[in-house]
């Protein structure tokens, strides 16, 4: 991206505003409407910014006040996250699956001057609690299906918002930009907050010094290229996808396009075809689980091929990780393979034209790098956390070793503690938890943010994480194990969703096992199981049998003690709308822990 001379672009607002003037009629976005791609450029995504913050600004919205977004991923979102920003205010994301109870407690602990709700669901939460909520100026509406006939002075829609906007900008047209002015690296620009696997969120303060860092280390990592695209399907609330969808575009211009839903990603994907694809774990399971089904249904002739195709794709992807050269006859092979085998893969995921694929936010299995690898797509894995303020280790270009998540970031540090807790220093550590100085005390110590993950670094700086601290089985024998090796084994199974090993102070692991519907079902059709729903499926012997079988094979690659001897399956598919996991698909392992106490204990007392 062309800069303009002698402008320090050290701030979001210089940042997003550099990047209007200069791309201007250049596609910045794509939403889909009545099953049509639309295009926004750049220039509407400035001017609707615009009109956004100088709005909040005559409506009150004073520098360092907080704006809350409370909608999935759609353009409303980032004209709203910049608009705020740009004049000052901090922008603050709500997860739509939050309950009016935590839209409270959010509103209250940041003190939330105006709310962005994206329609009536969502207008209805903050409403129940409005009341409660003091610090509230005024309620903004982004779709108003449904809600015509609807009229309370504290709410607005989003377009009488954006005409207030237009017109202030037309009476004062050097406003805007004044205000931008005046925004410093220091000021905090978003307000992220934790997803609450442990206790009540905390609100994350995240500068603009911290995400201008991220934006400029990103280019280094992903190696931006005219007409980037990407797919941006998770909440926007989140730190990875804020960064990957908001942030990174600013400097590197990539379009990003909304999926629909999360239920419509891999045919959105599809159609979008991107050229980058940063997703969760959960996402690249299904994508490989959707493979694995297929390929069982398919002719001998095509598994054999598949089969043959893989196995050169894995001894080209050896030699990559061990870093050497890839032989001519295997190159030979591989391209072939992938010609004839592999794309149509990648083109079945909607991966065909994927220069990298990132996995991120919780741990994954090594056996699923491999595939991707083995494939032929670039797949890394790397770290960071909302403390962090995004990516904090990665791998750059093709420095890929298995099992590990990458070296520290340029500008950063990474050390391991006397306990094995990973320490992490650089310019994108936040700035601490709003109303909360004694946690951020013990959270950033002598400059050094203390993770709460455990790992360890090999010889060349690459990091590994074996488990969140708080995770670490202590057996009753005092040998510490991680769960989250052994359960990313299990999950690496087609039939296999979710896992959660059990047995701290036990004298040995048991397991709670959430099965693959789709994939499970279509096992028990081709089997002749009967069933009648999920909850039968998950109490048939001959299922019961078949995940046994993958957790025997899982049990080879671990040591007696690691192994797993006793399971249940757990008849319930969760979603994020589930208090067992976050928004962002991770398991909140002591509620879990909690919910199902007397199914684990009954799997120790018949021990």
């Amino acid at each position: 991206m062309e800069e303009k001379e002698n402008v320090a672009l050290d701030t979001v607002p210089k940042v997003f505003w550099n990047a209007v003037n200069t791309r201007k009629n250049k596609t910045a976005m794509r939403e889909k409407d009545l099953g049509i791609w639309q295009s926004i450029s750049w220039r509407e995504y400035g001017d609707k910014a615009k009109y956004v913050g100088l709005a909040l600004n005559s409506l009150g919205l004073n520098k360092n006040d907080v704006v809350s977004i409370a909608s999935e991923g759609i353009p409303e979102w980032l004209f709203t996250d910049l608009g705020v920003i740009c004049v000052g205010g901090i922008s603050s994301g709500v997860y739509t699956t939050d309950s009016s109870s935590q839209v409270e407690y959010l509103v209250n602990d940041s003190k939330t001057n105006f709310y962005f709700a994206e329609n009536e669901e969502q207008l209805d939460k903050i409403l129940e609690v409005r009341e409660n909520c003091p610090s509230l100026k005024k309620i903004i509406i982004y779709d108003l299906e449904g809600l015509h006939d609807f009229s309370d002075p504290q709410v607005i829609s989003f377009s009488e918002l954006i005409k207030l906007g237009e017109s202030i900008d037309k009476n004062n047209p050097d406003l805007f930009e004044s205000l931008m002015a005046k925004v410093s690296p220091e000021d905090i620009a978003i307000l992220v907050y934790t997803s609450g696997t442990t206790g009540p969120s905390k609100g994350a303060m995240i500068s603009n010094k911290n995400i201008v860092y991220q934006i400029n280390t990103g280019i280094n990592i992903f190696k931006p290229q005219e007409n980037d695209e990407q797919l941006s399907f998770l909440p926007l609330c989140h730190i990875l996808e804020r960064t990957v969808s908001v942030m990174y575009p600013l400097q590197t211009a990539a379009v990003i396009n909304f999926a629909e839903s999360i239920d419509t990603v891999p045919e959105n994907i599809r159609e979008v075809s991107p050229t980058g694809f940063i997703a969760v774990p959960r996402i690249w399971e299904k994508f490989y689980s959707s493979i694995t089904i297929t390929m069982k249904d398919a002719t001998f002739i095509g598994k054999a091929f598949y089969k043959f195709a893989i196995s050169v794709g894995s001894k080209r992807k050896d030699y990559i990780l061990n870093g050497e050269p890839v032989p001519f006859t295997t190159q030979l092979l591989f391209g072939f393979c992938d010609q004839f085998v592999l794309k149509n893969i990648k083109k079945l995921l909607g991966l065909n034209n994927c220069r990298y694929a990132l996995s991120g936010a919780a741990p994954i299995s090594p056996e699923l790098i491999d595939w991707y690898l083995s494939i032929g797509l670039d797949m890394r894995e790397g770290w960071g956390m909302t403390e962090t303020a995004g990516i904090g280790t990665a791998f750059y270009s093709r420095e890929i070793k298995k099992g590990c998540v990458g070296r520290a970031i340029d500008g950063s540090e990474v050390q391991i503690a006397k306990d094995g807790e990973i320490l992490f220093r650089g310019p994108g550590v936040f700035c601490g938890y709003l109303n909360k100085p004694e946690q951020t005390k013990e959270t950033i110590i002598d400059g050094w943010l203390h993770t709460g993950d455990v790992g360890h670094l090999d010889n060349s700086g690459n990091l590994k994480i074996t488990d969140r601290k708080k995770d670490i089985i202590i057996t009753a024998g005092g040998k510490n194990i991680s769960p989250s090796e052994i359960e990313n084994e299990l999950k690496f199974s087609a039939f296999i969703s979710d896992a959660v090993v059990i047995g701290d102070k036990r004298k040995f692991l048991s397991c709670l096992i959430m099965i693959d519907e789709e994939n499970v079902m279509k096992f028990a059709q081709d089997h002749d199981v009967p069933f009648s729903n999920f909850e039968s499926l998950c109490k048939s012997k001959e299922i019961i049998d078949l995940i046994q079988l993958e957790v025997h094979q899982v049990n080879k690659k671990f040591a007696n003690v690691e192994q797993v001897k006793k399971f249940t399956l757990i008849d319930v598919q969760l979603t994020a709308e589930d208090d067992e996991l976050t928004p962002t698909m991770k398991l909140k392992r002591k509620f879990i822990n909690q919910k199902y106490t007397n199914i684990i204990e009954a799997m120790y007392k018949t021990a």
